[in-house]
């Protein structure tokens, strides 16, 4: 913990200097904030301070800190820049605000997935991939990946008495390689070559006589290579090299050109017998089997490069077979099914070429370092020896890389390793490698606004988070955080409450200032739940573990699980736990799932390292509630979602207005033809283009947003239109249908796992993944259960206050209380406390985790040393 002592609100402002009458550099001050919820509030947030936002889900904490601070920052910075420059860059909307001062240049990191990009690793994100290909550009030593041997240098003598090596009468070309996968249209040097007496180029695979004009595109990037000489080999004469030879003396005269004009490269190509095509170089060549390399540079060692990329997959190393899509019921809504992937038979996944493959530091090629996880690369870099001459070559690019790795560890990833897909990290592991990245940068006077970067955390880890948050803080700048965690705001130095309920109920600031004054505000309920005034009851007893009831999977060694035997337990609520990386989601979702949901579903899964499994005859439906997107358009919404648009539809139906003029349930469609605005076609908004500036959406002006036409609008139940009810928030439409049992459920359940905020026809897109999983974990409890089914939810706490999670909690229970199962990978003690039985894993993450360390109940592992999870469990229990 930091030693720096918080200031009170009060002392903040009594130590404000007031040499500027129009800013107050200790303040960020907000006047009037109108964004989307916020009730027009003003607030001052101290700067260069670890300040939290928090309050119910929905209450304005983002609209706070993105949608105002952040958006307002970003936008003065964009006009900040010249006219020339803003033509690139998206122009920016300014917030709802009447105005802020003390703002300084800003940097959000949310919990967005870094990247989509199958090519983008943890390496590429963090730049640490960038430092490594430049030393190894510099340091490396290349082996031959014929023989192994080291790699040396030819000779202009070696290379033409290896040209003489070749068969009697071979009919060969001596070409000159002078450009190499470069952009540019070179009509210059062609010129200049053809005035050097030259006459043949090959240009992209395609032979010119260098007498016509060649034309070429200078964005794309191109190869050229010089026909330099061409010749019949005879050997009558070289036997005795002391002895003048015309023909070796023109082939020496040759290759020297050829070198010079191309940097140190030759090709030999032989007519009609293209085994014997070779590539020579004066600096790279194995002597024992002739192959030669090109000199070394940063993109040889770029998957992203046709220099470096394995050829057959092109850098990917692997490929992918696309999932079908199974429709289920409800619109717009398809379940994915899971993706197979293959590794690169010629790369082997490390998705360099092979001579990329073969310069190494110490034994380890640039693929294998980026294997290692962040810890053990971290430790290999520590203890690697080189000599006095590579220590002055490599000291300023190992201080980068040395630097960046320990920031890794330190914000609790350092079980990733740089290969790692970035498309494969969750929201919370994406957010704390942007947050490395920055502290790596060690920028100062910035404004960090950060959203809930304890997801994915366990208790251990997130210690080590809050200290670089400290230390960022600590090194001048402000640092802004949307969050829940207990443990965050208790190290803040100022927090900011928000409330007092959420949506149109939300947008107040009720408390502010330190922890304790925080915990001392009666009308705060965030601080009610961290002074224990209100809290999640431990409950009285345990539901029993029926032993002939069980799912048992047997010899688990996928990815870093270290051969085990797994009991779920059916008919409970069970918790997978563990630090950051120990195995749960392998186990729980990679494995657990994908064999149940090939046995119940009929599913195409990838081959899994396991044994065996039993016990699947005990349930007869798997449902993994993850927090990926319920629909892919701005179109669908939790209406369409839910199946709750149909039933409303089909009440605006049966009006009498309706019948009278023959409206059937289509008619209130957004989307399809006949009720719907088509000068929009039912979005709502138009694009206007903006030509040098950025496209903006405005309010459609036939229908004012509203979707519709005006004879479908004109159909009003009990005083509302379509475009009213869309507009309604969930609890506000759970009053407002309270007479139509079959949609009051459905509107019951979205309110009661914490969304009574969210509107009907709110964009699917703008759903967070928490949101998102909850609007699922809804869809779910509205229909019929089995008593056999088994759910398996990823940290559905994500994004939750500790009200929220009091409601979730509820909804999980009454789903084990119906006879199904609930398993749930979770970090949030408040949920681990609440379940039957506790599977515990570790005792690290990576290589170091993937061992079962603890299977019962939450009272028997808080008396567990071993275990991470039990330490910080039992103060919980009591």
């Amino acid at each position: 913990m930091s030693s720096k002592k918080p200031k009170t609100n009060t002392q903040l402002i009594e130590s404000a200097p007031t040499a500027h009458s129009f800013i107050n550099d200790a303040f960020i001050d907000v006047r009037g904030a109108k964004e989307h919820n916020l009730k027009n509030i003003s607030v001052k947030i101290p700067r260069d301070t670890f300040t939290v936002i928090t309050g119910l889900s929905g209450s304005g904490k983002s609209s706070l800190a993105f949608d105002t601070v952040f958006a307002e920052a970003q936008r003065r910075y964009v006009e900040s820049l010249s006219t020339y420059a803003r033509q690139f860059v998206d122009t920016l909307d300014k917030p709802d605000v009447e105005s802020i001062d003390g703002l300084s240049p800003a940097i959000s990191i949310q919990q967005k997935t870094t990247s989509h990009n199958p090519r983008s690793t943890v390496g590429t994100v963090t730049e640490i991939y960038d430092f490594l290909r430049l030393l190894f550009a510099r340091i490396a030593k290349s082996y031959c990946y014929n023989c192994n041997e080291p790699i040396s240098s030819q000779t202009v003598d070696q290379i033409v008495d290896r040209i003489f090596e070749l068969p009697e009468s071979s009919k060969i070309s001596i070409i000159s390689p002078i450009i190499r996968n470069r952009k540019g249209e070179y009509q210059k040097q062609l010129s200049d070559l053809q005035q050097k007496g030259f006459s043949r180029v090959r240009i992209d695979g395609e032979l010119y006589d260098l007498s016509t004009p060649v034309q070429l595109d200078r964005q794309k990037k191109h190869n050229v290579d010089l026909f330099i000489d061409r010749v019949i080999l005879r050997k009558q004469a070289t036997a005795d090299k002391a002895k003048f030879d015309p023909l070796r003396s023109r082939i020496f005269e040759a290759v020297e050109t050829s070198l010079k004009l191309s940097e140190g490269l030759i090709k030999l190509e032989v007519q009609d017998k293209p085994e014997f095509d070779q590539l020579f170089s004066t600096k790279y060549a194995c002597t024992n089997c002739g192959i030669s390399y090109p000199s070394p540079e940063p993109r040889t060692f770029s998957f992203n490069s046709p220099m470096g990329a394995c050829e057959e997959c092109k850098g990917l190393g692997y490929f992918s077979e696309e999932p079908g899509e199974e429709a289920e019921e409800g619109e717009e809504e398809t379940t994915a099914l899971i993706r197979i992937y293959t590794k690169c038979p010629t790369c082997h996944g490390q998705r360099l070429r092979k001579e990329s493959l073969f310069f190494k530091i110490d034994n380890f090629n640039i693929a294998d370092l980026c294997e290692l996880s962040i810890t053990k690369m971290e430790a290999y870099f520590k203890s690697l020896k080189l000599t006095p001459r590579e220590v002055l070559i490599s000291d300023k690019i190992l201080k980068e890389i040395k630097d960046r790795l320990n920031f890794l560890n330190h914000v609790g990833v350092g079980y990733l390793s740089l290969s790692r897909s970035a498309d494969t990290l969750s929201g919370g592991e994406s957010q704390r490698i942007r947050l490395a990245t920055q502290i790596g940068s060690s920028l100062v006077g910035v404004i960090y606004v950060l959203d809930e970067p304890s997801i994915g955390l366990h208790q251990r880890d997130n210690d080590k988070l809050l200290d670089s948050l400290e230390h960022l803080r600590d090194l001048g700048n402000t640092v802004l955080v949307v969050e829940h965690d207990k443990d965050t705001i208790m190290r803040a130095d100022h927090v900011i409450d928000l409330g007092p309920k959420a949506g149109s109920h939300g947008g107040e600031i009720i408390a502010q200032g330190t922890f304790d004054e925080i915990i001392k505000n009666k009308n705060s309920l965030t601080g009610q739940y961290l002074s224990g005034l209100q809290k999640i009851e431990v409950p009285k007893a345990r539901r029993p573990i029926n032993p002939q009831k069980v799912i048992k999977l047997n010899g688990v060694k996928q990815n870093n699980l270290k051969d085990l035997t797994v009991i779920f337990p059916l008919g409970v609520l069970t918790c997978v736990t563990g630090v950051s990386g120990s195995g749960k989601s392998t186990l729980v979702i990679d494995t657990l799932y994908a064999l149940l949901m090939e046995s119940l579903h009929k599913t195409k899964i990838p081959e899994l390292a396991f044994d065996s499994i039993e016990g699947i005859e005990n349930i007869d439906k798997i449902i993994d509630i993850d927090q990926s997107p319920i629909g892919r358009t701005p179109r669908s919404n939790p209406c369409t979602y839910t199946g709750t648009f149909s039933l409303i539809r089909d009440i605006f139906a049966t009006l009498p207005d309706s019948r009278m003029r023959g409206f059937k349930p289509g008619r209130f469609s957004f989307n399809v033809k006949g009720g719907r605005c088509e000068k929009c076609q039912g979005g709502g908004m138009v694009k206007v283009q903006m030509h040098f500036l950025t496209n903006i959406f405005v309010k459609c002006d036939e229908c004012n947003g509203k979707r519709y036409n005006e004879e479908t609008l004109s159909i009003l139940y009990k005083g509302k239109s379509i475009a009213d009810v869309l507009d309604m928030t969930i609890d506000d439409a759970s009053s407002f249908f309270v007479n139509v049992p079959s949609l009051a459920i459905k509107l019951r359940t979205l309110a009661e796992v914490g969304l009574g905020y969210v509107t009907l026809g709110q964009s699917a897109t703008t759903l967070s993944g928490g949101e998102a999983q909850r609007m699922k974990l809804a869809k779910e409890l509205s229909k019929r259960a089995t008593g056999k089914t088994l759910y398996i939810l990823d940290e559905p706490s994500t994004g939750l206050h500790f009200d929220d999670i009091k409601k979730l909690n509820t909804v999980l229970q009454r789903l084990v209380d119906q006879g199904n199962t609930v398993i749930v990978i979770e970090h949030n003690l408040e949920i681990i406390k609440t379940s039957d039985y506790i599977i515990d894993l570790g005792p690290e993450g990576g290589e170091g985790g993937g061992e079962i360390l603890f299977s019962g109940t939450p009272e028997a592992i808080v008396k567990d040393k071993t275990s991470y999870t039990g330490k910080y469990l039992k103060e919980y229990l009591n």
